[in-house]
């Protein structure tokens, strides 16, 4: 599901809206010792300013497999393109900070204490990941698509975001974690044409199944993506919607 490029332009569009949990994460990370400065899943570089800002002598990477993203990606001191799950870091780094990219990757049981173990003595782990996928935002997009082409799409098929705890017991044991979930309660205005949750959701969660339709196929999913979202948000008279997006943030610092 998620070998696809993204598009820089569609996801900047909701620039603030994607940036706010992320500038929440950074708040909660302290004091970190030498090394650099991760962006794992850089995208576009949405984040390497706030970053910067706040770590101004540290040499800061950004990662990300997407091509596209990368190119757009400025105010790194090096860009690295690679699969997140199959990233090393050269040196210990003080920060990995991963915002909105973890959720994509599979085998959570496998990653998140392989990245504990890359860093350095008490180096920190940052990230957040949307869960969002049991709402209707989400959980409409399988479903149509599963309906729509069976053969090619799975209804059952989830993001590997585990249940919070999960994230306790696999990082414990490398010292002080701090787990936490916030529900963001979005504005989402009117474009004229279209829901305005699909706006939102087709830079993102709606790629990976769309890309993999024809233009037929795409036109259908859409119209049956905007009629099922008209009935679970439904849009006041303005056209805005309010949006309940719930998203989960852990955070390691590692032992020394």
């Amino acid at each position: 599901m998620t070998d696809v490029d993204w598009n820089p332009a569609a996801y900047a569009a909701f620039g603030d809206l994607r940036l706010r949990p992320a500038l929440d994460l950074l708040a909660q990370v302290g004091d970190v010792p030498a090394g650099d400065i991760v962006d794992l899943g850089c995208g576009n570089g949405a984040v390497a300013g706030a970053l910067r800002a706040r770590f101004p002598d540290r040499r800061l990477i950004g990662v990300d497999s997407s091509p596209a993203m990368l190119e757009k990606a400025k105010g790194y001191d090096a860009l690295v393109e690679v699969d997140a799950a199959l990233w090393e870091s050269e040196a210990p780094p003080a920060l990995i900070f991963s915002n909105a990219l973890l959720h994509w990757v599979p085998e959570h049981d496998i990653q998140f204490p392989r990245l504990a173990l890359l860093l350095a003595s008490g180096g920190v782990l940052a990230v957040q990941m949307p869960d969002q996928f049991d709402a209707p935002s989400h959980r409409l997009l399988r479903e149509i698509a599963a309906d729509l082409i069976p053969d090619r799409f799975d209804r059952a098929f989830r993001a590997p975001v585990a249940p919070l705890d999960s994230y306790y017991r696999l990082l414990r044991s490398f010292g002080a974690v701090s787990i936490w979930e916030t529900t963001y309660l979005q504005e989402l205005v009117s474009s004229g044409e279209g829901h305005p949750v699909r706006h939102f959701t087709q830079s993102t969660a709606m790629r990976p199944y769309a890309t993999r339709m024809s233009d037929q196929e795409r036109a259908t999913y859409i119209a049956q993506y905007d009629a099922a979202l008209a009935e679970s948000y439904p849009p006041g008279p303005d056209g805005s919607v309010l949006l309940p997006f719930r998203r989960v943030f852990v955070t390691l610092r590692k032992q020394p």
